[in-house]
């Protein structure tokens, strides 16, 4: 996707942070203690998070008190959050070499976690990927239903237990559907659950084992899928399921939904963890490779 279609689809999905950070708003006012106190007030609503936000607010008082806020203003606030949000590492997704690359997906429920999946498999298709799905929800009445339905949409396989049967006989089983089959790419989804279920977290851990042994440097993605409305919880999300499954990165849905995308920003400063996608809408093509300049110029447009 070329970068102006990219951040078209970005300012629409993000116009409700947009709304709240109101830019064109500052422009004409005189940068005192009102105009500080108005920014930290918006950066916070925003979750962009107390560390960030500190850091920004500090950095407009030191080089623009007093002076009055304009296009250089925007452009020095657009250019620190972009430095927030750096990452030295590719955004790509990491791809193994011998395939398939194994791709763990992880969240808690209500995240969006099943339509991501399908969104990631329509995403990989077009790039003309074979692609197979590892329904390892066997808990959850209907999931692999439901998960079958988005596959076929994106045009991926699939992979499926009977209800109640064990997440990691499933995951071993499609480990060898997808040698057997030469797919070049094993997306593996697990039941949705909450980060304080101690005993569900160990049984994600039993999933990632066993992905370990089937197929060399397995998992090659371990990815969080958080809701991006649920702001600073998110956070606490991401910081237990990274500790459980070594987590390489994070799929943020929702942001189409919440004046909240700033939890972008706060993720990244808390956790050195980077965005791989996110989530703009309910479409399958509505999940987008995550793009720093494009997400900091569509919330402070």
């Amino acid at each position: 996707m070329a970068l102006s279609q990219l951040f078209d689809r970005f300012k629409k999905g993000l116009s409700k942070t947009a709304q709240l950070f109101n830019v064109r708003a500052w422009f004409g006012r005189k940068v005192d203690q009102d105009f500080l106190d108005d920014l930290e007030a918006r950066l916070i609503r925003a979750d962009v998070g107390l560390k960030a936000t500190t850091r920004i607010v500090d950095q407009v008082r030191e080089v623009f008190r007093d002076r009055t806020a304009d296009e250089d203003l925007l452009a020095f606030v657009k250019a620190e959050m972009k430095s927030l949000l750096a990452d030295p590492r590719p955004g790509a997704l990491a791809v193994a070499k011998t395939k398939p690359s194994v791709y763990l997906i992880a969240g808690v429920n209500g995240s969006g976690k099943t339509t991501s999946i399908a969104k990631l498999a329509q995403l990989l298709r077009l790039d003309g990927k074979r692609v197979l799905v590892a329904a390892c929800d066997t808990f959850r009445a209907a999931a692999s239903d439901q998960l079958s339905i988005w596959a076929e949409r994106a045009g991926a396989d699939i992979v499926k237990g009977s209800p109640g049967a064990d997440p990691a006989s499933v995951a071993h089983d499609a480990c060898d559907r997808a040698l057997a089959r030469g797919a070049d790419v094993l997306i593996v989804d697990t039941a949705g659950r909450l980060h304080t279920q101690t005993h569900l977290m160990r049984e994600l851990e039993r999933v990632r084992a066993v992905l370990q042994r089937k197929i060399t440097g397995a998992p090659h993605e371990s990815l969080l899928v958080l809701d991006a409305t649920n702001g600073q919880n998110a956070l606490k999300q991401a910081e237990v399921f990274t500790k459980s499954v070594s987590c390489t990165g994070l799929i943020l849905t929702k942001l189409d939904g919440t004046a909240k995308g700033g939890i972008v920003v706060a993720i990244r400063q808390a956790i050195d963890l980077p965005v791989k996608f996110i989530g703009v809408g309910e479409a399958l093509d509505d999940l987008q490779p995550f793009d720093v300049d494009a997400f900091v110029e569509s919330i402070l447009s």
